[in-house]
C-alpha cells in the first residue's frame, strides 16, 4: 500500500485541483460539510495539510500553524494560493525518499506511510469544497480501496471523535453509491 501513497497524492493533486478551479469568487463562503467551516476554512486546513505533506517528502517534521480559523491560512485569491501550493508539492514528490524511515506519534514510519493521510485528504476535502460549491465530486475506486487500506487497522478511538481525523460513521442505504458511502464512512452526510 505505502508504495502507491505517492501516486494517491500526485493524481490527489489533479483532482482537488479540478474542483477549485470551477469555483466562483462567492463560492469560498458558502458553508461545508465540515461543521462550522466554509469553502476557504476547509481551503486553508488541506492547504496546511498539503504542506505537512511537502515536509514529510523533504524529510522534515511537518507543524502546524496555529491560526483562529483555516481561511486565516489563505492570502490572496484561494485559486492562486492553491496552485502555489499545489506546486510546491509536486517539486517536494519529484525525487522524494519515500523509503525514508522517521519518528511519528504512532511509531517509526516511512515517508510514503506518513503522505497517506495528506493524499487521502486531498479526495476527501475535494469531496467538502465540491460539495459546498453544489459540484459532484466522485472519489475514484482505488482512492477508496486505499483510504481503507491505510485507515481501517487504526483503532477507532484515534480516528473518531474530537482528536480524530473523521466524525462517527454515518447510516447510508445498502446499495449507496461507492462515493456516498465512503463519504459517510468520513462522517459526512453524502444526502
Amino acid at each position: 500500500m505505502s508504495e502507491h501513497a505517492d501516486v494517491i497524492f500526485d493524481r490527489g493533486l489533479d483532482a482537488f485541483g479540478v474542483v477549485v478551479e470551477q469555483l466562483e469568487p462567492a463560492d469560498w463562503d458558502r458553508p461545508s460539510p465540515c461543521e462550522g467551516w466554509t469553502a476557504l476554512d476547509v481551503l486553508g486546513h488541506l492547504t496546511s495539510s498539503l504542506r505537512m505533506g511537502i515536509s514529510l517528502l523533504r524529510g522534515e517534521q511537518p507543524t502546524w500553524p496555529e491560526v483562529d480559523r483555516p481561511a486565516d491560512l489563505i492570502d490572496g485569491v484561494p485559486v492562486d494560493c492553491w496552485r502555489s501550493t499545489s506546486a510546491l508539492a509536486r517539486e517536494a514528490l519529484d525525487g522524494a525518499d519515500l523509503d525514508l524511515v522517521m519518528d511519528t506519534p504512532m511509531g517509526k514510519r516511512t515517508v510514503a506511510d506518513r503522505l497517506a493521510f495528506p493524499a487521502i485528504d486531498l479526495y476527501v476535502h475535494a469531496w467538502d469544497i465540491g460539495r459546498a460549491a453544489g459540484l459532484d465530486v466522485e472519489i475514484p475506486a482505488e482512492v477508496i480501496e486505499f483510504s481503507h487500506a491505510f485507515l481501517d487497522p487504526i483503532p477507532a478511538d484515534r480516528m473518531r471523535g474530537a482528536n480524530g481525523a473523521f466524525g462517527p460513521e454515518v447510516d447510508v442505504a445498502d446499495d449507496a453509491a461507492p462515493t456516498d458511502a465512503f463519504i459517510a464512512w468520513t462522517g459526512r452526510d453524502p444526502g
